[in-house]
């Protein structure tokens, strides 16, 4: 009846966060009576009292202030010098600089958008394949996922009591392994038919060598910011909430080196964090009342012992896991699916001896599957506010397949081989 009433409220267009609180609220009082009310507000409280929920208003800030100052911009334009004359470069540079632009904000809006208008217009211009030119804009900016600082992973691991830090490792290489496929099927694609990447006049090609010293200075202070964020982090040095608190700060500094700090800029940096932030705490503070209720009617102790009594094993459980994660992803937006299924699932791959960082990596990617996945693939929208008129919403989704299948590739791959996301934080340890 729970579930049902969920999916019932949702089909009216009510925001998630007012839905899962109002369930909440009507069967605690059903369930327990007026008396229980109590132990829903202790639920809120205890999730808006984690600290580690301030790293996600300093990384969505941090990104904020990158999207608005020329640097990724500037970087964008540096691996021209890196991808200029590769066969689909201009489309791989996009990747490269996506792998940059997620490892220093990690928020996937963001990214699609800013590359939404920097290079797609570009790809157009130069003749690549319409589809194509799509795909790596909406598959580069979805990188937000994997790579680390992942906003994705921040809020796995407050769900789930999983060392952020570890997850930051563990979702290295799937991260760069998912970019480096999507690098290799443009370069196959682009040679097996060369008429999708026409290559870039001789003149574009041919950049002065000033030109180039100023394009990679201005590739030095993201770099450093990136660097700081993560170097921070893995050398023990910050928590991930005092890394976010410095990436903020290095962004900041930066932007006021390059002359780029304004009002306009604060102002509306803050704007979208906090439009961001009230989005996820909202939802965050539904989910954990609905978790908490649910937990209390004994539903998390029926779930748990229903599929451990089962025959199924353990890697079948997980694919059934991961069937109802791309289930949702089509119709819920990840922080309400993590928030809703991870304080379910995490105790039950506990309880069957599997690594819940493992776990983490698996929720990541099928999250990014769902960014891109129809009917309500969020990317195919951020980039349709920003594409030229006569792109539809189809068009790109129908774009979009590809990458979808690359993305179920390397999925598979990181079920099938658990080593190649704890591979790193293992061997740290």
């Amino acid at each position: 009846m729970l579930v049902g009433s969920i999916m019932v409220m949702i089909l009216t267009g009510i925001p998630l966060a007012f839905v899962t609180g109002l369930i909440a609220i009507l069967f605690t009082v059903a369930w327990f009576g007026p008396m229980g009310v109590p132990l829903v507000s202790s639920r809120i409280y205890s999730f808006v009292n984690e600290y580690v929920l301030v790293a996600i208003p300093m990384f969505v800030l941090m990104a904020s202030l990158l999207d608005r100052s020329g640097m990724a911009r500037d970087l964008y334009d540096a691996m021209r010098i890196v991808a200029g004359r590769l066969r689909g470069g201009v489309a791989i540079q996009t990747l490269v600089a996506a792998v940059f632009l997620a490892a220093i904000s990690g928020i996937i809006g963001g990214e699609i958008v800013l590359l939404g208008l920097i290079a797609l217009p570009q790809m157009l211009r130069l003749g690549y394949n319409r589809a194509l030119a799509i795909g790596t804009v909406c598959a580069g900016g979805s990188l937000g996922t994997m790579i680390p600082p992942s906003i994705v992973l921040i809020v796995y691991g407050l769900t789930s009591g999983v060392s952020i830090g570890d997850l930051f490792l563990a979702t290295v290489i799937p991260g760069l392994m998912l970019a480096s496929f999507y690098i290799l099927y443009i370069y196959v694609r682009c040679t097996i038919s060369p008429e999708m990447a026409p290559p870039m006049s001789a003149e574009e090609q041919d950049i002065p060598t000033s030109e180039k010293i100023a394009k990679l200075k201005g590739v030095v202070l993201p770099f450093g910011v990136a660097v700081l964020v993560l170097g921070s982090i893995y050398g023990g040095i910050a928590s991930v909430t005092e890394a976010a608190s410095m990436g903020v700060m290095g962004v900041f500094l930066s932007a006021a080196i390059r002359r780029e700090v304004t009002w306009a800029l604060i102002r509306d940096s803050l704007k979208q964090t906090l439009e961001t932030c009230g989005m996820i705490i909202w939802i965050g503070v539904g989910a954990a009342a609905l978790v908490g209720v649910y937990n209390l009617m004994g539903g998390n102790r029926f779930i748990e012992g229903a599929i451990l009594a089962s025959d199924a094993s353990p890697a079948v459980i997980v694919l059934i896991m991961m069937g109802l994660l791309l289930l949702l992803g089509l119709f819920m937006d990840w922080i309400g699916i993590a928030l809703l299924t991870m304080p379910i699932f995490v105790p039950i791959i506990i309880k069957l001896g599997m690594d819940p960082v493992w776990f983490g990596i698996l929720f990541a990617m099928n999250m990014q599957v769902s960014y891109l996945s129809p009917p309500f693939g969020p990317a195919a929208f951020y980039l349709k506010s920003v594409a030229p008129k006569d792109m539809s919403l189809a068009e790109i989704f129908r774009a979009l397949l590809p990458f979808i299948a690359i993305q179920i590739v390397a999925l598979t791959i990181v079920f099938m081989v658990p080593d190649v996301a704890l591979w790193l934080p293992n061997w740290l340890d």
